[in-house]
């Protein structure tokens, strides 16, 4: 049973983008939700326990207390993992394997309904690692890796409708692994398995008699892209951390003329998040030792670049844990939680335990690592208060950000109980 939960939540680690965010009057919703709840955060828990076996559900958690409600909200059948959230807020969108997608209505806190009956899942060709939703809130993109395409090699996006939760579109992309969206939803940059270049997606072209596709080389196995506007990505440059490649770096995309930028060498880059004009990259460089005072034989590495300069302003990488990192979150207080998967878990009896999660404080550039194994499989900040949930382990947990440590509850810690794999925060924050 063990081993199977490890490999559900490597299989569920994934990631994905909700491009923006925007808002509704949570507080005119909340009579009609079962948990009656205005600020919530949701979590995804295939293990829950109840009528005698395990049942996949969504829990539900009241972020302005640290709560968990009595409702939950049945996956009907589906496992459930990776989620991510509309900009307008009003669904959710949990993904299973082997390559099933189910929306939520966040108003109703149940499966979304047209005609008084329930949408059934959206079937994907395949597991997905990547899926983004744009600024419409209609429109969701999953990039299936192993998605059968006649006559070509596998891999494709699959282009959704969530508000009937049906297929519109699927575009041929050989290994087509993780996904970036422009803020405006007409670009989507596709980045494939052993691969120098990316695959280009001009959007509205996408059922047309035009080719939407357009290849882009130039680069050092990309995996990963962040959009500064709708026009200009920072492309992650995986290099020797990914089979094939050379160098890892960072380069600006300027997607409308479809030309390469600058590049700034890094040690290591599979992960990241822009916060103004500070560019925060993680990676593990092949063989990095770690500082003394822990058991584990490599680390991953943060740099932190500066785009406006395209330079990196720390001399010496800041050493995290090591892995492929695929989560990053900034809380209050300067404080960035740094995720990956497949690290190397400490479990030493009355000594040191550590998982695949990071602290680093950029006020001091201090890094905490938690006392967790596992994978960190989900994160959100909770905004408006000096905490942020996180599933490490496939344990849901609670982290004070002016200390740096699991939250004291009073009269008692949070308990989710099962298999937490994501979490998300679905409404605006009060006030």
């Amino acid at each position: 049973m063990k081993k199977t939960l490890i490999r559900l939540a490597i299989v569920l680690a994934v990631s994905v983008t909700t491009v923006c965010c925007g808002g509704y009057n949570s507080s005119s919703y909340t009579s009609q939700r079962p948990s009656k709840l205005a600020f919530r955060a949701f979590v995804s828990n295939p293990l829950f326990p109840g009528g005698g076996g395990n049942n996949p559900v969504v829990n539900i958690i009241d972020a302005t207390k640290d709560v968990l409600s009595t409702t939950t909200i049945s996956m009907s059948g589906a496992q459930g993992g990776l989620m991510a959230v509309s900009a307008d807020l009003r669904y959710t969108i949990v993904v299973s394997p082997p390559g099933r997608i189910s929306v939520i209505d966040n108003t109703t806190e149940g499966a979304l309904s047209t005609g008084g009956s329930s949408v059934p899942t959206i079937s994907l060709p395949g597991l997905t690692e990547s899926v983004v939703i744009s600024q419409d809130s209609k429109t969701a993109y999953a990039a299936v890796p192993q998605a059968e395409v006649l006559g070509q090699p596998p891999g494709a996006v699959v282009m959704m409708n969530l508000t009937t939760a049906s297929v519109q579109a699927t575009v041929p992309v050989p290994a087509a692994h993780f996904l970036a969206l422009s803020k405006d939803g007409n670009r989507l940059l596709v980045f494939s398995d052993n691969s120098n270049s990316i695959s280009v997606i001009n959007t509205p072209l996408i059922g047309t008699n035009e080719n939407p596709v357009q290849l882009v080389g130039g680069f050092d196995r990309p995996v990963w892209g962040i959009f500064a506007d709708s026009a200009t990505a920072y492309i992650f440059n995986c290099g020797a951390e990914c089979p094939g490649g050379v160098a890892a770096g960072v380069t600006t995309f300027d997607v409308n003329s479809l030309l390469p930028g600058t590049t700034v060498a890094v040690s290591a880059a599979t992960y990241g998040l822009l916060n103004g004009g500070t560019l925060y990259v993680a990676g593990t460089p092949p063989q990095t030792a770690c500082a003394g005072g822990t058991a584990a034989t490599t680390c991953g590495t943060l740099n932190i670049v500066d785009v406006g300069s395209m330079r990196v302003m720390n001399p010496n990488p800041v050493l995290i844990t090591d892995g492929y990192h695929n989560r990053m979150e900034l809380g209050s207080n300067g404080r960035l939680f740094v995720g990956a998967r497949s690290c190397t878990s400490i479990n030493n009896a009355g000594g040191e335990v550590r998982g695949c999660l990071s602290i680093f404080n950029s006020n001091t550039s201090k890094v905490v690592f938690p006392p967790q194994i596992g994978d960190a499989t989900g994160m959100t900040p909770i905004p408006g208060r000096d905490v942020v949930y996180v599933c490490v382990g496939g344990v849901f947990q609670i982290y004070d950000t002016t200390t740096d440590q699991l939250l004291v509850q009073v009269p008692r810690t949070i308990d989710v109980v099962g298999y937490t794999i994501d979490v998300k925060v679905v409404d605006p924050p009060p006030g």
